[in-house]
């Protein structure tokens, strides 16, 4: 899930631009994306989403996660669990309303993500959420979606890198080590990227590709790979005794974190603005911190 996503979202992350309030800049200079010029489709209101006042009335909020996205929205059994699902009770809670969610795969990117689960809908069939988590908060990503109010930031992602102690028991490894040591990242993301242009390719020969980082970091357990570098949540959830994370300096790459929030259709401001106050009372109360740490990540608060 995760490839689709950060193809989509570093495009512009690699180009070290710098996250700021869309609301406080001036879009004039970015072109605007697929559809973001476009009416919304001509559709039912069950279609389109529901202002806040509809979802207290009917007593519950729907949230749209991804699949498959351990360690923020999956399923153990038939339960979806996680981050994400606890940052949206977090949400409802304080809304006074029930919340459900609903399990969307990965489109192209996370333009066609918003497009399809926020502000238009699919194009057969099916209805878009009140509120979509776990969205990278970006004044380019907000001008290029008209459609879309991005708010809500919940915490600041990085990039780390996981490492076998018996191999490193001194020195945790940094990227110049994998021209000998091998390293695994998930297949076509940011971690895949950076290591692949450095020193002209140099890293290619001891760099293993995996369909995602649950795949990854099961490798590094298995002595397979001598580390794996990736998002630094995503690497917490699959360490184990024999392993351990850290953060180091990463030369030539513009941006090593980045903050992610929520996404709302633009019509429904007014919900947008009680999500947003929601869920800063969760990070000023430290509720937010408690949940990362409920499931055994570090939690980074975004900077407001």
């Amino acid at each position: 899930m995760l490839v689709r996503m950060l193809v989509g979202f570093f495009a512009f992350v690699c180009a070290a631009l710098v996250c700021a309030p869309a609301q406080a800049q001036n879009c004039a200079n970015v072109k605007s994306g697929l559809d973001a010029n476009r009416k919304p489709q001509n559709t039912g209101r069950d279609i389109i989403g529901k202002s806040l006042d509809e979802i207290v009335e009917r007593g519950w909020i729907e949230f749209a996660v991804y699949e498959d996205f351990a360690p923020y929205s999956y399923k153990k059994g038939s339960k979806l669990v996680g981050v994400d699902i606890d940052v949206g009770e977090l949400i409802a809670q304080e809304l006074g309303v029930d919340a459900r969610f609903r399990a969307v795969a990965a489109g192209e990117n996370v333009d066609a993500d918003m497009r399809f689960n926020v502000w238009k809908g699919p194009l057969i069939g099916g209805r878009v959420a009140n509120v979509m988590l776990h969205v990278p908060y970006n004044r380019e990503l907000a001008c290029r979606n008209e459609q879309v109010v991005l708010n809500g930031q919940y915490f600041n992602e990085t990039i780390a890198i996981a490492y076998s102690k018996a191999k490193y028991p001194e020195d945790p490894p940094v990227p110049a080590y994998f021209r000998f040591d091998t390293v695994g990242v998930e297949n076509d993301t940011i971690a895949d990227f950076y290591l692949s242009g450095i020193g002209g390719g140099q890293l290619l020969p001891q760099m293993r590709r995996y369909p995602n980082y649950e795949a990854a970091m099961t490798a590094l357990a298995q002595g397979e790979v001598d580390a794996v570098m990736g998002p630094l949540a995503q690497l917490e959830h699959g360490l184990t005794d024999q392993l351990a994370v850290h953060r180091p300096p990463l030369p030539g790459l513009g941006a090593s974190s980045w903050t992610l929030g929520v996404a709302v259709r633009h019509s429904w401001r007014p919900l947008s603005y009680s999500v947003d106050d929601a869920i800063r009372a969760g990070v000023g109360d430290g509720r937010m911190k408690a949940i990362f740490e409920k499931h055994g990540l570090t939690f980074t608060p975004p900077e407001w």
